[in-house]
């Protein structure tokens, strides 16, 4: 796979398809060293411009798709397209449709208590045949911890879907991918709410038009702080392209 470096983090050039036949083959295999899937987007990339761990936290996934359209927009600028976008709810969409009714099983991690289940509940309602193995909560003491490796590996999932936030969760996978009985842990963000019906997604014509983020800002006024990355992003991108090496 090739990949298009978007101020410094490595993205792959992969569409959708791409990206569940990569996982597909993952979670086939009989090796059971697990794989990291992360999925940023531009507050993501500029979180990373001022972290260099968690820069270097990134690069190290297995897969690093493309979540947003700022980030599809920053390559074009950049003269290294990326395929598409790939954004991690859409991407979990896709493997819950593609691994319905086979033996394969999510674990659900994230979000307040209470929430995971219900999350679990409506997918279940949803794809009629997805195996949900188990679903904890992501507001667990430092010392509970231990507790949730433990459940997890009792359940034995294929593929563990994570919703932290970042880059809370992309630490969390970094730190216990490797004491974790699956193949492949994904990274979601607060797709976990959107499943439980606590959160909505925009409609399909609003994030094809690029205005997803206006979407979120509007339903949720306490993420302005978070979203002045989002020009920061731009003025970056195209300092890049047009003024000086950044």
């Amino acid at each position: 796979m090739t990949r298009t470096d978007i101020h410094g983090v490595k993205i792959h050039n992969v569409t959708m398809r791409e990206a569940v036949r990569l996982i597909q083959t993952w979670v086939e295999e009989e090796s059971r060293v697990p794989r990291a899937v992360f999925t940023p987007n531009s507050e993501i990339i500029m979180q990373a411009q001022r972290d260099p761990e968690f820069k270097e936290l990134l690069n190290s996934a297995d897969l690093l798709v493309p979540d947003g359209a700022g980030v599809i927009l920053a390559s074009k600028i950049l003269k290294t397209p990326l395929k598409e976008k790939v954004s991690g709810i859409d991407l979990t969409k896709n493997l819950f449709r593609e691994f319905a009714g086979k033996n394969i099983s999510f674990y659900i991690l994230g979000a307040q208590p209470g929430v995971a289940e219900m999350a679990a509940v409506n997918l279940i309602a949803e794809y009629k045949k997805i195996k949900i193995a188990g679903y904890d909560h992501g507001y667990f003491k430092p010392e509970e911890e231990d507790d949730v490796i433990q459940r997890i590996n009792s359940a034995r999932p294929d593929i563990v879907l994570v919703g932290m936030g970042a880059p809370k969760q992309e630490y969390w996978i970094n730190r216990n991918m490797y004491r974790l009985n699956c193949k492949v842990l994904i990274g979601i963000g607060g797709s976990i709410d959107v499943f439980a019906g606590k959160a909505s997604l925009a409609p399909e014509f609003i994030r094809k038009a690029g205005f997803e983020w206006l979407y979120r800002l509007i339903k949720e006024p306490r993420r302005i702080k978070r979203m002045m990355d989002l020009p920061r992003f731009l003025i970056l991108t195209l300092k890049k392209r047009f003024f000086r090496k950044v």
